[in-house]
Formats: structure tokens, C-alpha cells, sequence
């Protein structure tokens, strides 16, 4: 039954902190755990989880408040859960930070800590229209943080950077084998051939994997596929057993690793090169997808992060993150992004790479949203640069010719929308009279001279041109760069390299425990600095310690 928590609203009048020698009283207000009390912990708005309790029965919950704080604190400092406890338990400073005023006011086990993360889980699941419950209280938090700070957010970077589940790199020999053991599990044994139930034995896994030569592969590999259609014709009647998700995964292994021969009159397995990078990689994580940057080769998702990034902030602060499949464009999490991070804080000026650059994105941006797109370099192919660029026209409104380079006004010129392709019509002779009609894009033909070009050529040529100017490149360079910082933190400082959980839906969630964790780092580097400047001397900041445990600060 959900019970809001109140009871650190009035505290006892005499406590661990009232006890305390005047002095270390005023150590721990400097410390962090004031600042996470009053500006995190008070601003969680426990109603929002009610829906994961029953309303009229069973025992009162465990305070929101202080479980999602335990997650918060566990990735800022990314303890484990027996640290986390640990800390819990005898860190005065999590306790005063959790609206505890004595060590051990209220047990809490991991079996408790777990449940939640269960609740918060399965009810994002069963209701995907909503945002999670995660990504509201990264909003709530940034809106608080950024009115304290008074930090601007018309100007922001944004980068993409691979995650990887808690998964293993597996070959498809590998990952066939994992598929079928798990469906052959799944079902009932005495359903099952002998040909079958031999999946499940140590001796099969060890013949199959360790005792195959590089030349055996492919032919133990259909040998297992042959077992997975035997479980797929045996299960295709029993519709109870046929819709469990390890039956469907067999399903969709077989799909995606064959195809059907019509002179063999069966499926065979099919090359390397043929496999879709959103095929399956793992028998445990079915949403990760495979990916190919450059050299490197990746499994899992990628986290598509947003900060601001102004001269005039003291701190930076995260403005929105997402999770995909590790296949998805830059450019296309751009498109989905933008619009919302807008509305919420008043974007105007973007600034990425050239990952981030596609037509209809940076069309949509500028003419819709009003944001300026700013690029440190653009992708593919550069123009001859013995050419013009169309840049050099003179376009209205990026869809008139006014006139040429060299002040040539067009006899006519015309828009075509539905295909967004850009006409104009010069006159023949002065094109060519003209001294630049070696460099010209123009095609002098015998009646005419027909200018004719794609409205994203324009776009890119002008992109190209900013980005010609030093001066200009190198503030887009300057100011998208300390978001490099950001990601490194995260990884490294948060724990977000590799994940601990799988699953597109959990790594969601997780990764946004993070992305709040390092923006309260952020505000509570501005209130050390806040101290600092007040007092004009170095505060260092304060953290939990534990014997024997580093502690990332």
C-alpha cells in the first residue's frame, strides 16, 4: 500500500546532529548532504510512484523518497549494491542526506532494493505511451537545478556515445547455442525428443563449442539449427508453449540466420556478409544490435546525450538523454530530440558534429524550431574545389535564385516542393561570355543555361561555408568539445562503460539514474564554488568514505 514519507519533515528533538561538537556540526552542513537533502531528496514527488502499490491493501511501502535516493547515490558514486547498503547503514552524511537525523532509523535489505527496481521496471513496460518515471524525475530536477543556478540553456551540444548491456560478445556458433538451450528449457521435458534433452547436458556444450576446428563451423552450426526447427515443429501446436519469449527467439534466430533453398527444398544458413546488424546478438538481450564505427565493432545501444553548454554558466548541466539500438542514425535521434528539448528549455543554438547533419534535421531546426544548427565538420564527399560552391548565389529564402556570382539575374526560376529541387534559367550568351564558366555549375546549353540542384546540396554548401571560416569552425569545435568531458564522466565516473543490467527498457532507465547523478554532481560543484567565492578560499568538497573503498569524486 503506498504511504507517502513524511517523517522527515519534523525531526527529534534530540538526534545524532543535535549531539554533535559545534564544529563538526558545521563541517557537515558544508558537506554535500545538506545540498542533496534540500534540493534532491525534498523535490522527489513520491505520487508519481503510488500507481506501483496497491491503493487500499497490504503493508505501507518503503519510502519512495529514499529508495530512489539510494539509486541516485549508488550511481554517483557507482558502489555496488553491498556498498551502497554498507554506506547506508554507517555514513552519517547518506543519512542525513536521506532526512535521517540517527544512523539507522529505517533497515532496508537489498530484496527491497530489488522489488523497487522490479516495480519501476515492469510498470514502464505495461505502459509505453507514458515517459518513464526516470526520465520525470531527470525533468523535475533539471528544472529545479537550472532555477538555483540560473544557468542559460539557449545554447547546447549534443553527442552519441555506444553502451554495452551486460552481455558477451558471442559468435554464432555461440549464440546459436545459447537460443536453443534456452528454448529446449522452456519446455516441457517429457514433451521433448532425446535429440533434444541432450541440449541440456554439459557433454553437449563441450562437443559443440570446444571441440570444433575453424573448418567444423558451419556444419555444427546447421546441425543446431536443424535441433531449433525439430523444437519449432514439436512446439507449432501447443499455443501455451509456442508464444513463450524463448520459443520466439528460436523462431527469430532461424529467420534471420537462414534462408529458404528451393532446390534443397529446406533453409540453409546463410553468409556472414548476409547477417542484418539488427539481427540477434545475444540470447539474453534481444534488443542489443550490432554496429560497425570505423575500426571498432560494437553490441548494444547507444545513449544520445544533450547539455548546455553557454560561456556564461558557471556549471553545465544535462538537458536530455535516449536510448536506441546502436544502429540508429545520429541524425535521426537529432530529429525525434529536438523538438521536445525546445519546448522544455528554450534551445536556440546546437552545436555537434557532423554525424548530427542531415537535410530534413537541419531544415526542420531553423525553419520550424528557430535553432541554429552550428557543425564542427561535415560528412561525405567535398565538392571539386575548383567549383563554385552554391553557396555563392544569391537564394531567397532557400528557394529563389536572385542571381548568379558574377550578378547575373535568372530569365526566370521555379521551385519544386513536393521534390524540393531548385530551377533557374539564365541567359545562354553572357554565360558564355563569362569568365568563371569553367567553375560555374550552370550547363550552358544551346537555347539556355539551366541551373539545377537538390535543396540539401544548398543547405550542405552553406553548411560548408560556415565551417570554411577559422574563426567560426573553431568556436563550433570549442564549444561542442567539454561534452567528450561529460561522456568520459559518465563511463568512467558513473559506471556507464558497461552496464549491469540487459535489455533495452532497463538500460533506459539506468542510464538515466546516471545522467541525474552527474547533474547533482554538477550542482553541487556550483554551491562549492558558490562557498568559495563567498569566502575567497579553496572548498574542497566533502564525500563518503568507506575503509578500503575508492570512492570516484
Amino acid at each position: 500500500m503506498f504511504r507517502e514519507n513524511r517523517t522527515h519533515l519534523q525531526t527529534a528533538l534530540f538526534n545524532t546532529t543535535t549531539l554533535m561538537h559545534p564544529r563538526t556540526t558545521a563541517q557537515l552542513k558544508k558537506s554535500w548532504a545538506p545540498i542533496y537533502y534540500e534540493h534532491v531528496f525534498c523535490k522527489i514527488d513520491e505520487k508519481k510512484f503510488a500507481p506501483l502499490y496497491c491503493p487500499d491493501n497490504g503493508s505501507p511501502n518503503k519510502p519512495v523518497n529514499i529508495l530512489l535516493s539510494l539509486e541516485f547515490i549508488k550511481h554517483l558514486y557507482d558502489y555496488t549494491d553491498e556498498q551502497l547498503l554498507e554506506q547506508y547503514y554507517f555514513n552519517y552524511q547518506i543519512a542525513y542526506a536521506l532526512g535521517q537525523r540517527n544512523l539507522g532509523e529505517l533497515y532496508i535489505c537489498e530484496r527491497t532494493l530489488y522489488d523497487f527496481r522490479r516495480r519501476v521496471y515492469e510498470y514502464t513496460l505495461k505502459h509505453p505511451e507514458e515517459e518513464d518515471l526516470i526520465f520525470q524525475q531527470f525533468q523535475e530536477l533539471l528544472g529545479h537545478f537550472i532555477a538555483i543556478t540560473k544557468i542559460k540553456t539557449d545554447e547546447q551540444r549534443m553527442d552519441s556515445t555506444a553502451i554495452m548491456p551486460n552481455i558477451k560478445r558471442a559468435g554464432r556458433l555461440a549464440l546459436a547455442f545459447d537460443v536453443l538451450k534456452q528454448g529446449v528449457a522452456a519446455c516441457p521435458q517429457e514433451l521433448l525428443p532425446e535429440t533434444l534433452k541432450k541440449a541440456l547436458e554439459p557433454a553437449f556444450k563441450t562437443e559443440v563449442l570446444y571441440h570444433s576446428r575453424s573448418q567444423d563451423v558451419k556444419a555444427r552450426l546447421e546441425k543446431i539449427l536443424e535441433l531449433q526447427e525439430q523444437l519449432v515443429v514439436i512446439t507449432h501446436s501447443m499455443p501455451g508453449i509456442a508464444g513463450l519469449p524463448q520459443i520466439k527467439l528460436v523462431q527469430r534466430f532461424i529467420e534471420e540466420q537462414t534462408t529458404y533453398d528451393p532446390e534443397q527444398k529446406k533453409r540453409v544458413v546463410k553468409e556472414n556478409k548476409d547477417i542484418s546488424p539488427d539481427s540477434l546478438q545475444s540470447a539474453y538481450d534481444p534488443d542489443a544490435t550490432y554496429r560497425k564505427k570505423g575500426n571498432k565493432e560494437q553490441v548494444g545501444y547507444v545513449c544520445n546525450l544533450t547539455e548546455t553548454c553557454s560561456e556564461d554558466n558557471p556549471v553545465q548541466l544535462l538537458t536530455d538523454y535516449t536510448m536506441e539500438k546502436n544502429i540508429k542514425a545520429d541524425v535521426e535521434m537529432a530529429t525525434e530530440r529536438l523538438p521536445e528539448i525546445k519546448e522544455r528549455t528554450g534551445l536556440t543554438d546546437l552545436y555537434a558534429d557532423g554525424g548530427f547533419y542531415g537535410e530534413d534535421t537541419h531544415r526542420k531546426a531553423e525553419e520550424e524550431l528557430g535553432v541554429k544548427m552550428h557543425y564542427t565538420d561535415l560528412t561525405g564527399r567535398k565538392p571539386a574545389a575548383d567549383k563554385i560552391p552554391l553557396a555563392d548565389f544569391s537564394i531567397e529564402n532557400h528557394k529563389k535564385v536572385l542571381a548568379c556570382p558574377q550578378g547575373q539575374v535568372p530569365t526566370h526560376t521555379f521551385f519544386d516542393e513536393p521534390n524540393r529541387k531548385i530551377t533557374a534559367w539564365f541567359d545562354p550568351q553572357i554565360c558564355r561570355e563569362c569568365p568563371c564558366r569553367e567553375q560555374c555549375p550552370v550547363k550552358i546549353q544551346k537555347k539556355k543555361a539551366l541551373l539545377q540542384f537538390n535543396q540539401s546540396a544548398l543547405l550542405a554548401a552553406e553548411t560548408r561555408k560556415d565551417l570554411a571560416n577559422a574563426e567560426c569552425r573553431r568556436q563550433n569545435i570549442s564549444k561542442r568539445a567539454a561534452i567528450e568531458g561529460t561522456i568520459s564522466a559518465v563511463k568512467r565516473g558513473r559506471g556507464a562503460s558497461k552496464l549491469a543490467v540487459r535489455g533495452g527498457l532497463k538500460c533506459a532507465l539506468v542510464m538515466g539514474l546516471k545522467c541525474i547523478a552527474q547533474n547533482f554532481q554538477q550542482l553541487k560543484r556550483w554551491f562549492l564554488n558558490q562557498a568559495r567565492d563567498a569566502k575567497g578560499i579553496s572548498v574542497k568538497p566533502k564525500t563518503p568514505t568507506l575503509q578500503g573503498v575508492s570512492v570516484p569524486v
